[in-house]
């Protein structure tokens, strides 16, 4: 509800004499009729605020799809994942009636928090590998891209289309 503007001392008394002089006036020759929202109509118009809402999300335009480029580098999985690929093999080994790939993440999840450091240095370290070559590659795609040798992107290659 908004505020109204408040006003000065002397005109608020003076205001408030004359209105009461009216509703005393008024209270004496008609019925004063107070209306009262139900829970009916509460509803309805919170139904109706969400059918506005609704209704703005399915007037919005999608935002368009960025073009991939079918050459450009893959980004390296992080030391985690390396781990996870292990872990998976050994896992299934273990427990062989266990298909859930949700049981076989949340023990892999676990296994990994619990790890010290130096046991996670052998996937941090093909991380860092893989991370570099990565790099490297991304740096001659880059350089290929602004010498124009890659400009020519077949629509056919990119595995990505609709």
């Amino acid at each position: 509800m908004a505020k109204r503007p408040q006003k000065s001392k002397s005109s608020r008394s003076s205001a408030a004499s004359s209105a009461s002089a009216n509703t005393a006036k008024t209270a004496s020759n008609q019925k004063l009729v107070l209306k009262i929202k139900s829970n009916e109509t509460k509803r309805m118009s919170t139904r109706q605020g969400e059918r506005t809402k609704a209704a703005t999300k399915q007037k919005l335009k999608p935002k368009p799809k960025k073009k991939v480029d079918a050459k450009m580098p893959k980004k390296p999985p992080t030391a985690f994942f390396f781990f996870l690929e292990d872990f998976r093999k050994e896992f299934q080994e273990q427990n062989p009636d266990v298909k859930s790939m949700r049981d076989v993440g949340k023990a892999c999840g676990d296994k990994w928090k619990t790890m010290t450091y130096e046991e996670k240095v052998k996937y941090y370290d093909i991380a860092t590998e893989k991370r570099a070559e990565f790099d490297r590659a991304m740096a001659e795609y880059i350089k290929r891209k602004e010498s124009g040798e890659d400009e020519e992107i077949d629509e056919g290659d990119s595995e990505y289309e609709d």
